[in-house]
């Protein structure tokens, strides 16, 4: 029998794509403890002087998922904050610059021929866009998620006139669907790397991560006490 997991509970915990994104807060932390959980890396320690948790997930909206269930399960925490980079659809954007996600969707799942309903409209809701929470002062954005990096001109014309989407990545929109069925309030804060219509989104992506970790990095602690004082609203 497998012995169940004995960890702190009522924190707020961060779920992370890549070890790159998960920087920013781990240089914030004091770490107590790494593992390796369902096989991504697992961070616990403090931040700010609370106990905090960070799960590195995996890119894509299966291994977000799996990180954010595991962190309902294991940690039942009072928030999830996920933080990364992404693309910016709207050319008045900027590289670095950090937004908060109000709400978002997954461009990609299509139940259309089935049903009827939108493009991105998951068959257990009713609304394609699924609501986030909001805090810190940061404008606020659409985000699209799909399983998908890449120019085209038709996710593009998708994204920005069907969906009115500001933001694309790969993981916010399935984080987004695991807090609402497990009751987690979610956060999410993106940096962008790049932005449609200013050349390579792959050239784009690689020139301005180490910017954006910059950012994010100066960022974390008003993030967390920002997300820390409206949960106890």
């Amino acid at each position: 029998m497998r012995a169940a997991l004995c960890y702190n509970k009522d924190m707020i915990c961060f779920v992370i794509a890549m070890e790159s994104e998960a920087a920013p807060v781990l240089k914030n932390m004091q770490l107590s403890s790494t593992e390796n959980k369902c096989g991504k890396k697992l961070y616990r320690g403090t931040l700010c002087g609370e106990d905090t948790a960070v799960i590195v997930c995996g890119v894509g909206k299966v291994n977000a998922a799996c990180g954010a269930q595991f962190m309902c399960d294991n940690f039942a925490p009072k928030a999830i904050i996920n933080i990364g980079v992404a693309g910016g659809l709207n050319a008045t954007m900027r590289a670095g610059e950090i937004y908060s996600i109000s709400s978002a969707c997954q461009y990609d799942f299509d139940l259309v021929q089935l049903n009827g309903t939108p493009i991105g409209t998951l068959n257990e809701f009713t609304e394609r866009l699924l609501p986030l929470s909001v805090t810190g002062g940061y404008a606020e954005k659409i985000l699209a998620t799909g399983d998908r990096f890449n120019d085209d001109k038709k996710d593009f014309e998708l994204l920005t006139e069907d969906i009115h989407a500001d933001i694309r990545d790969m993981e916010g929109g399935a984080i987004a669907q695991v807090c609402i069925h497990a009751g987690v309030k979610f956060y999410s804060f993106k940096a962008m790397s790049d932005i449609a219509g200013s050349g390579s989104t792959t050239e784009q992506f690689l020139a301005n991560t180490a910017l954006c970790a910059k950012n994010l990095e100066q960022e974390i602690p008003h993030i967390f006490g920002a997300v820390k004082a409206d949960i106890a609203k």
